[in-house]
């Protein structure tokens, strides 16, 4: 049984949410609060394993991060007004594990508390794309291009120049193959290479690798 707790500040959105609770078999309802400063007071005095909390302003939850450092259930569930890209990313950075719209049907808010419980996230397809725009891509691309490598990553351009394979570099250099892989990948993008041939290449050209 998945343990609940519902704050809201009006009283018909909270009776709502808790007939969604009550009316589904799979959810207990701990406690129901109606102002979001109780929160942290209400879950130390019921030990949800869910917050559902609606909100007007994404301005509640961060000032009420504080309150509950420590006591902070395995999953909150917000429903509010459309976030911003920043807003989303911190509110999933500050223990959120679900965005969702203030009308979001009984269907979508059952999923995501189950969802929520199992240690799962949940974001909706319109948050997706505000926190990663297709656009982004190729901009974010065209910004890693130039940037210098650092120490470690001309360190393993140098072992590619030398044809060593990932699992070469991370027994010599003591790391993960894993590791490994990720300096390859920011080389590659930093100097604008399709292939390991290409970078290595690039690096010869501009003196990042010493013959």
């Amino acid at each position: 049984m998945i343990r609940v707790l519902v704050v809201a500040g009006s009283s018909a959105s909270r009776a709502g949410l808790e007939a969604i609770v009550r009316g589904d078999p799979r959810f207990t309802l701990v406690g129901d609060g109606a102002r979001t400063v109780a929160a942290s007071q209400l879950t130390r005095q019921f030990h949800p394993d869910v917050l559902l909390m609606e909100i007007s302003e994404p301005g509640q939850f961060t000032r009420l991060q504080a309150s509950m450092h420590g006591v902070a259930p395995s999953g909150v569930i917000l429903l509010t007004t459309p976030l911003s890209r920043v807003e989303l990313r911190r509110a999933y950075q500050s223990g959120v594990r679900a965005v969702l719209p203030r009308d979001a049907n009984p269907a979508e808010i059952a999923a995501a508390i189950e969802s929520v419980a199992s240690g799962l996230a949940v974001i909706t397809p319109e948050d997706l794309e505000t926190l990663f725009p297709a656009s982004d891509i190729s901009m974010e691309e065209e910004l890693a291009v130039g940037e210098p490598l650092t120490p470690r990553e001309t360190e393993v351009l140098a072992m590619l120049a030398e044809g060593a394979g990932n699992k070469q570099i991370a027994t010599r250099l003591r790391i993960s193959e894993h590791t490994v892989k990720f300096h390859v990948s920011s080389i590659l993008a930093k100097l604008g290479a399709a292939t390991r041939t290409e970078a290595v290449a690039r690096g010869f050209k501009e003196g990042l690798v010493i013959i």
